[in-house]
């Protein structure tokens, strides 16, 4: 793929990571089965903690709000191997968290249990986080030219962190101006951009937003930011529409900094 200019009076670069920095089968094949795996271990350990109580709570918020709307929930059937109402109360929570995960839903309260469950993973070296190997060079290069980088994800901000905290390029927080989550809105809605745009202190026109998804370009686009989406191994395929409507790239080397020394 050529080279794409980003205009000239781009002062932040707003980055995707599922798909974009990162490969979506880090996500899928690791990120999402160590929770699947250590759920009902992790909430045994951790459920008298304050931490892990708020956690509860939010879920528990996300049911009820469920049930207003008339979503459909877990079923909870019978089991008789729960004993206590502690046990009864943890399995509820590990059903509801697998039926979020399989719907592949993105609510605040399951990316606030997930961020809390991967803090323990990657802070004793069980997992570290994956970034594409273009991506800390050309951030590195951006902010050489004077560019601030941050990034927008559906993963909770802590998720976040942690992923670039404990990358396999090191600790590389530091290249980052900040971090952006679902609690300002969801990806898909234009609201949520000019939002970011407001919190970053710029006009959205100034925004440069890599994603590998085309609602999200959409949503981003009608904010008035500039869109690029990025085309990796392993993403959704795109129509020839949207092929023909979108600005492509498949590495972030291919950025070009028009109207920068």
């Amino acid at each position: 793929m050529a080279t794409v200019s980003i205009p000239a009076c781009t002062s932040a670069l707003l980055l995707d990571i599922e798909g974009t920095t990162t490969p979506i089968t880090f996500v899928k094949d690791v990120l999402f089965p160590y929770i699947r795996e250590h759920l009902e271990d992790y909430l045994s350990s951790h459920w008298e903690e304050d931490e892990c109580k708020q956690d509860v709570h939010l879920l528990k918020k996300q049911i009820e709000e469920d049930m207003r709307q008339h979503r459909s929930c877990p079923v909870h059937t019978v089991d008789q191997t729960v004993h206590t109402d502690e046990e009864k109360a943890i399995r509820e929570v590990v059903d509801n968290v697998l039926w979020q995960m399989a719907a592949d839903r993105k609510s605040t309260a399951l990316k606030q249990l997930q961020g809390h469950m991967w803090r323990a993973a990657y802070s004793s070296g069980r997992i570290k986080g994956e970034v594409y190997q273009d991506v800390v060079p050309s951030i590195k290069r951006w902010r050489e030219k004077g560019l601030k980088v941050f990034i927008y994800s559906s993963g909770s901000v802590e998720a976040q962190k942690l992923l670039f905290g404990y990358s396999v390029e090191g600790d590389v927080l530091d290249l980052l101006d900040g971090h952006f989550d679902t609690t300002i809105g969801a990806k898909v809605e234009s609201k949520s951009y000019e939002r970011i745009a407001e919190r970053i202190g710029c006009p959205p026109e100034e925004i440069t937003f890599l994603t590998d998804v085309t609602r999200e370009a959409k949503a981003a686009q009608e904010a008035g930011a500039n869109v690029v989406v990025v085309v990796r191994p392993g993403n959704m395929e795109l129509t020839d529409e949207e092929r023909g409507h979108y600005n492509l790239i498949t590495s972030f080397s291919q950025l070009e900094l028009s109207g920068r020394a």
